[in-house]
């Protein structure tokens, strides 16, 4: 059983690999996976060896707050305003103690008198005394510090908040120490000098930085949290006649939903009355609002723009295409990529070795004979200054702020890990039919050869395909629909793989292939020259006789998407090889891929066949992304380095792929790829610095420039340094926010003008 608890009092990622860890070692649990960003854990576990108390309590013992994620509406990713709202508050009081202390500290250094009582070596007591007071409000004020940092000591499992606790303790216990040791001596020595500025320094500046990440990572979430907000809580349903107001909670599969102009869908379904336009750019990243009528389908989250209309429940709760997109952006961001793994196991070690290179900096410079103010400065300015932070968040928060980009614009991550895969794609391998093409048969010629016109065939044709549930046959009279009104038909029989036949007004018609028809009527040579060349232009023939004569000839084809040329090209640019695999006829798969100049083209390849295709081209070193339709393509989807899903998938699809593409518009694989490759190089870039920031970084705060340059960190100046350091990664992160993924919406340009 795998399920999801909330939880609280993190602060980096080794307090993530505290919880891992610890969770990891129960008897039952098969994974855990635990999200610093998101605040969440993913547990799967035997139920009968373990129940959600026993998890819980376990992460409670270790220091932190946990509970079971309730509801679809449980926000896993955001902080409640109120909490956000009392650290500012909090935060203020902290800053404005603290420059108090600094006035009492340092007023003396540059040139400001301090009142009597607190001037002269006589009254070092009460301003020692002062310093105190105002500090130990600092440190009550940020108390959490203490509390996670010194109890995660306590467990042998040091975090970021143990580093900024022992430092903060040190600068306070050595303050303690001079001010007990003029109490008793009863005067004041040269080297008595007070450190409380400092500890209230680190509290407060950490704190700072810990707040303004927090509101970046809301920043990060801010797609998310949108997505998961487009909902109603209530909406207006049908029953037994009678219009009631429930909560889309109390939503029932069948119910009949009203919506009014300006409403949002609470659910998937079916129109059964009324038409109107719908926005549903935030779900497939469509920009225009789709005209919809009865028989048509809607989306959960979806926002009603003219008309009213009443809809059939058909999916509800977790089965609505929105909360399965929320699912899977959840997914993704509590996956962890190779590279993040790696830095998890150093963040692990992280905090234990910084201890030991903070006591042995101590040591180093009490040995060479440095004052023990100075030792003890460079000690915690090493530990303050060294937290993992930005690492634990270097690759979190870059695949939090793509997932919810690619949300916006209907390009789901599925699975992050392929991440690190894009770089390397050498090839793409295309279905054809839903995926370059449109997967539905249009008219493309209609040759009247009996009839007043063509209109009058159209409606014999319509009327006699009208019973068949054939691709064709929707083709033929929808676009007979458009022209005039049907023919009634007598006498309907189906002739299986051939054709249909019928009497209309008392004369007996029929519709079919060659094999159907060539046997009961002739024609000329120039009717056969005119077949011959529409079937070389891939195209299906249908021919219309009655009893005596051929009466027409309707030429149908499943047409190239009008973005596919533009698209494609755009990939080609970026040496990609391009291959087509259909089922389709070997002739109209050589068609398409002349059309589209493909580097390789198979037809009449069955999923294994695809699949085997696939393996094949893995074998000779080639990276492989397949795109697909998701249905019949689920097993090479399945097989390829980067399974591609396009349409506004099925379930297969989601389970299949790697990347989910909402729209049939194939600018969004290119589009997939661009975000993905920016993601890669916005973790990475993060890394470097992270990594970069703490191996630089901890040298100078153990004074190693000192001998030669006389060049110290303040442990205010590395607290400071510390923040930042975290902070610019969220922000770096945040960047992919604003990234134009190109030809999104670029869908105007034709294959056949290029």
């Amino acid at each position: 059983m795998e399920k999801q608890y909330r939880v609280d009092g993190m602060t980096c990622s080794a307090c993530q690999q505290t919880i891992e860890k610890t969770v990891a070692k129960l008897k039952g649990v098969r994974t855990v996976s635990v999200s610093l960003i998101n605040k969440t854990m993913v547990v799967d576990f035997d139920n009968d060896q373990i129940s959600d108390q026993l998890i819980i309590d376990l992460v409670k013992h270790q220091g932190y707050r946990a509970k079971l994620a309730q509801g679809d509406r449980d926000d896993i990713f955001e902080e409640s305003d109120s909490t956000l709202r009392n650290k500012r508050n909090l935060l203020f009081l902290s800053l404005i103690l603290l420059l108090a202390l600094f006035y009492l500290s340092m007023a003396p250094m540059i040139g400001i008198s301090l009142p009597g009582f607190l001037s002269g070596e006589e009254n070092f007591l009460f301003l020692g005394a002062a310093q105190l007071a105002l500090t130990t409000a600092i440190a009550v004020i940020n108390w959490r510090f203490f509390a996670s940092g010194l109890r995660s000591l306590f467990h042998l499992r040091p975090n970021m908040d143990s580093l900024v606790a022992i430092g903060s303790l040190a600068a306070i216990s050595y303050s303690l120490i001079v001010l007990i040791s003029v109490l008793v001596a009863s005067h004041l020595q040269q080297d008595h000098h007070l450190f409380f500025e400092a500890a209230g320094a680190i509290l407060t500046f950490v704190s700072i930085g810990k707040y303004l990440e927090e509101k970046s990572k809301l920043r990060t979430t801010s797609a998310i949290r949108k997505l998961m907000g487009l909902t109603p809580r209530s909406v207006i349903v049908e029953r037994d006649g009678v219009g009631l107001e429930v909560s889309v909670e109390n939503l029932v599969l069948g119910d009949v939903v009203l919506v009014k102009p300006g409403m949002a869908i609470p659910v998937d379904g079916t129109i059964i009355k009324g038409s109107t336009d719908i926005d549903e750019s935030l779900i497939t990243g469509e920009p225009l609002p789709v005209y919809k009528e009865i028989g048509s389908k809607v989306i959960a989250g979806t926002i009603n723009k003219t008309g009213a209309f009443a809809f059939k429940a058909e999916s509800i709760g977790s089965e609505t295409t929105l909360a399965k997109i929320i699912a899977l952006v959840q997914q993704a961001t509590q996956t962890k990529l190779p590279i993040q793994k790696v830095a998890d196991k150093i963040s692990g070690i992280f905090v234990p070795v910084v201890i030991a290179i903070a006591l042995i900096t101590f040591l180093v410079w009490i040995l060479v004979g440095e004052p023990v103010l100075f030792a003890l400065s460079n000690a915690i300015a090493v530990l303050v200054i060294s937290c993992p932070c930005a690492l634990g968040l270097a690759t979190p928060v870059a695949i939090m702020v793509a997932t919810g980009k690619g949300a916006q614009t209907g390009i789901l991550l599925k699975n992050p890990e392929v991440l690190e895969k894009i770089h390397k794609l050498t090839m793409i391998v295309f279905d054809k039919t839903n995926t370059l093409t449109k997967g539905e048969p249009e008219i493309t010629e209609v040759i009247n050869l009996g009839f007043n016109d063509e209109k009058e065939m159209l409606a014999c044709a319509a009327a006699l395909e009208n019973s068949s549930e054939h691709p064709i046959a929707r083709a033929i009279v929808g676009k007979s629909s458009t022209l005039s009104a049907r023919q009634e038909i007598e006498d309907f029989e189906n002739h299986p793989g051939l054709g249909i036949s019928g009497t209309i007004k008392g004369r007996n018609y029929a519709i079919g292939n060659e094999l159907f028809v060539r046997p009961e009527v002739t024609w000329d040579q120039n009717i056969d020259k005119k077949i011959v060349q529409l079937k070389s232009e891939g195209k299906t023939i249908l021919l219309l006789r009655d009893d005596q004569n051929l009466l027409g000839i309707i030429a149908v084809r499943d047409e190239i998407k009008p973005s596919s040329y533009q698209a494609l090209q755009t990939l080609k640019k970026q040496n990609l090889k391009l291959v087509l695999l259909s089922g389709d006829t070997k002739a109209n798969v050589d068609i398409v891929s002349e059309a589209l100049e493909l580097d390789e083209a198979y037809g009449e390849m069955s999923p294994k066949a695809k699949s085997e295709y696939l393996l094949m081209k893995q074998n000779e070193s080639e990276v492989v992304a397949m795109v697909g339709d998701g249905i019949n393509d689920a097993v090479a989807l399945t097989q390829a380095d980067i399974g591609i899903a396009i349409g506004a998938g099925s379930d297969i699809a989601i389970s299949a792929a790697d990347i989910v593409l909402m729209k049939s518009d194939l600018h969004d694989v290119g589009a997939a790829l661009a975000l993905s490759k920016e993601t890669l190089k916005t973790i990475k870039g993060n890394l470097f610095w992270a990594f970069g920031y703490n191996l630089l970084a901890l040298p100078v705060a153990a004074g190693i420039l000192y001998p030669s340059f006389g060049i110290t960190l303040s442990p205010m100046v590395a607290a400071i340094a510390m923040s930042l350091s975290s902070i610019s990664v969220v922000l770096n992160a945040l960047r992919l926010k604003n990234i134009k993924l190109k030809g999104v919406l670029t869908h105007e340009n034709d294959f056949r003008s290029q």
